[in-house]
């Protein structure tokens, strides 16, 4: 009772401060949580030109263009840093005068390193690794991230180190993974930091372990790597896939199951390599958030 007499003796402007502050832990419970910023960065690792048609079951005059461009992405998380990709040509194969590297049909004008560098980067700061799949052309430099967690499905590890000669694999580019921290899936989705930010989304058929990453950011909304669940735009309308496919039946479910969340979601879908596609795109040093 002494207590309600002082404060009803304060000045009101004194009374209706306390009130205020009495009230302010429920007035912030009511506010909504920001979801962590997330920043993307677009590298160019160089094109793949001239491409037979052929290769993925089209004649010549069914495309647009064969000629390929090679990405990947860094995103920059609160909880650490995923790369995804690798390029096609490991950085030392570079020419260090900083010319491009020409062989057969390949062509690199930057180094992967050189890229990550110019935005404050490097292989080092990198916690997770994860490729599409285990094609030369997406693991050119995953032997420098041995020391990241080395996010990858069951099916396509095993093909990686079972010793047989695979078509469009290299295996010396990530040989020094076998030893490296891995989070081992078995044909499953994995949400990488824990909030749905940004998820691994297994999708076999282009290769047993082939998948591909769903990154939602704030600004820009949900972005879809596709990987190489297509090569080609066209690929999308007729349902045809590369000569060189693993399980083209496996790659059809895959397909619709990134159709039917892309349709869910509102992503935008990024097709690989696809020089269309990356045409309106930002590169770094810009970025998306």
């Amino acid at each position: 009772m002494k207590t309600a007499t002082k404060l009803l003796c304060y000045p009101l402007t004194l009374a209706a401060v306390v009130i205020s502050v009495l009230l302010l832990p429920s007035m912030a419970s009511a506010q909504p949580v920001a979801k962590p910023k997330i920043r993307m960065y677009l590298f160019n690792n160089g094109e793949i030109n001239g491409l037979d048609a052929s290769e993925f079951n089209f004649k010549k005059e069914e495309v647009k263009s064969t000629d390929f461009i090679v990405t990947s992405e860094l995103i920059v998380h609160p909880k650490g840093i995923l790369l995804w990709e690798s390029g096609s040509v490991p950085d030392a194969k570079l020419p260090a005068d900083g010319s491009p590297y020409k062989e057969g049909v390949s062509i690199v004008t930057k180094s992967l390193a050189s890229q990550m560098a110019a935005i404050g980067y490097s292989y080092k700061d990198v916690k997770y690794f994860a490729m599409s799949h285990l094609h030369s052309d997406h693991s050119g430099n995953a032997n420098s991230l041995v020391h990241a967690k080395w996010i990858v499905q069951k099916a396509d590890r095993d093909m990686m180190f079972a010793g047989k000669a695979q078509r469009v694999m290299d295996a010396s580019l990530f040989s020094e993974l076998k030893n490296a921290d891995t989070i081992l899936l078995n044909n499953e989705d994995y949400d990488v930091f824990g909030d749905g930010s940004v998820r691994i989304i297994s999708a076999p058929g282009h290769t047993p372990g082939h998948q591909v990453l769903l990154v939602n950011l704030a600004d820009t909304g949900p972005v879809l790597l596709a990987g190489d669940l297509y090569h080609l735009p066209e690929e999308i309308a007729t349902g045809r896939t590369p000569t060189f496919e693993f399980d083209p039946a496996t790659s059809a479910v895959s397909r619709a199951k990134v159709q039917a969340l892309v349709k869910k979601t509102g992503a935008k879908m990024w097709i690989g390599h696809d020089k269309a596609t990356h045409a309106g795109l930002n590169f770094s040093p810009k970025f998306y958030e």
